[in-house]
């Protein structure tokens, strides 16, 4: 049987939400099975439990941002799609957060440090079998026109691969590999897409500081952009670092499901609110997939029994 998995033991991190700035700590907690991955606002005077769940996005500006019931005015956690991309590159299906604050933190900018953490946790495999949504039918979301166009669709595929290509007028971006495509199933995606970092231009930095955002912000954690460069001393990690950071961010909307995906997802210049809508529209439609299971783990796309080590 392909099991579903948690955590072993709990573990913590501390650190700086990039657009409030402020310091939140995180704890991760194993799950029972089918319980999916909730975030716990333990700041506040009686903790709110929030499920990830695509009904449960209430914002998708800058970030992925949920909320009980999708409500905007209710209590949130922002900024989760690293942490939910680094879930699904581990194949992590159930898993409690405690959150002391509205923001996840945003450590090194990418992946790789909830990555890290998680799998120093220990991964544990349950008496469970490991649901994914296997899509049956292409969905697609389009929006704009000419140089505004931008897309993302959902395609039948015995497999997770997820393709990209972004197209940004900026000389260190256009020097830069600008379109991927990634095999979930490879194994790489510790080495391949977890340490992709988010970027930036140095010219949007005091706009963004003047309407709240970026305040945790630095060249520890984002790509600075000025005008020809990039500004940080040590480059990039990766030639083509950008548009793989688009990949990590998909990886992590899509995640928002609750399941993996058994697809194929090919996006131009797409973000977190096409990912979302793409996803809701998906699940609106209960001819475009069913939910399936693998009793015999050998039936599952190649690879997907070894995503991660579980020990």
């Amino acid at each position: 049987m392909l099991a579903q998995r948690t955590l072993k033991t709990i573990t913590r991190a501390v650190g700086l939400g990039v657009h409030g700035g402020q310091k939140v700590e995180l704890t991760f907690k194993p799950a029972p099975v089918d319980s999916g991955i909730v975030f716990r606002r333990v700041d506040l005077p009686q903790p709110v439990a929030i499920a990830v769940a695509p009904e449960t996005v209430s914002d998708t500006r800058m970030a992925t941002t949920i909320s009980p019931g999708g409500d905007p005015g209710g209590p949130k956690v922002q900024t989760i799609e690293h942490l939910l991309s680094a879930c699904a590159g581990l194949g992590l299906d159930n898993l409690v957060i405690d959150i002391s604050g509205e923001e996840v933190p945003v450590l090194d900018g990418s992946a790789a440090s909830f990555v890290y953490l998680l799998q120093s946790a220990g991964i544990e495999l349950q008496n469970a079998a490991k649901r994914f949504i296997r899509v049956k039918k292409a969905v697609e979301m389009r929006e704009g026109e000419g140089a505004a166009l931008k897309w993302a669709r959902l395609e039948p595929h015995h497999g997770y691969v997820l393709t990209f290509e972004i197209e940004f007028d900026h000389p260190a971006v256009t020097a830069s590999g600008q379109r991927v495509s990634f095999d979930m199933g490879s194994g790489r995606y510790k080495r391949d897409i977890a340490r992709a970092r988010t970027f930036g231009f140095s010219k949007d930095v005091e706009a963004m500081r003047a309407h709240g955002l970026g305040k945790g912000g630095s060249m520890d954690n984002v790509i600075v952009l000025g005008d020809t460069r990039v500004l940080n001393e040590g480059g990039l990690r990766y030639d083509d670092e950008f548009v793989k950071h688009k990949i990590l961010d998909a990886i992590g909307d899509l995640h928002v499901a609750g399941k993996p995906m058994l697809a194929h997802y090919t996006a131009y210049k797409s973000g977190h609110a096409l990912n979302n809508k793409l996803l809701r529209k998906l699940l609106a439609d209960r001819d475009a997939y069913d939910i399936v299971s693998f009793e015999d783990a050998r039936d599952a796309p190649a690879g997907f029994a070894e995503l991660a080590p579980a020990w």
